[in-house]
């Protein structure tokens, strides 16, 4: 039992536009759970532009897009290779192609994938779930496998 008390770290990926990060957040510190959450940069004008921002402008679209790319990746693999739990969030409004490459990556490194997302994108994301230890459709639900798991 005295490993289950150490602390654990939760990737939260996935769409930036709903408050489900912090739905997570405040319900894992209401359950007293022993949890670290990380994240990649979600403040979407940062993500995008690192890349010029750092290092220098680029006239190509292209180019601008795989320096931010490449730079979130850095820290992307990083928290994912180093997380106990990768948690996804899908998002009915936008394609999350990031979030599915996350998701997949997880996957394939063996980490414990919890899926987040409404039933009316099940079909679309029927692989991607496929893959996933649990599908939720609210946070609250991460939070009650977090403490099935964690407790």
């Amino acid at each position: 039992m005295a490993n289950l008390q150490r602390q654990w770290v939760v990737y939260l990926s996935g769409e930036i536009h709903s408050d489900w990060r912090e739905r997570i957040q405040n319900g894992a510190q209401q359950a007293n759970l022993n949890v670290s959450f990380v994240a990649p940069v979600t403040d979407h004008a940062k993500s995008d532009d690192c890349g010029v921002t750092i290092l220098g402008a680029e006239e190509n679209s292209f180019w601008h897009d795989q320096k931010g790319a490449r730079m979130n990746a850095i820290r992307t693999r990083t928290l994912i290779e180093n997380a106990d739990i990768v948690v996804v969030r899908f998002g009915d409004k936008y394609r999350q192609w990031n979030a599915a490459f996350d998701a997949g990556f997880a996957a394939a490194l063996g980490k414990s994938l919890i899926t987040l997302h409404d039933p009316e994108i099940n079909h679309a994301l029927k692989e991607v779930d496929g893959a996933a230890n649990a599908v939720c459709q609210t946070p609250e639900q991460v939070v009650e496998i977090l403490q099935y798991v964690i407790i």
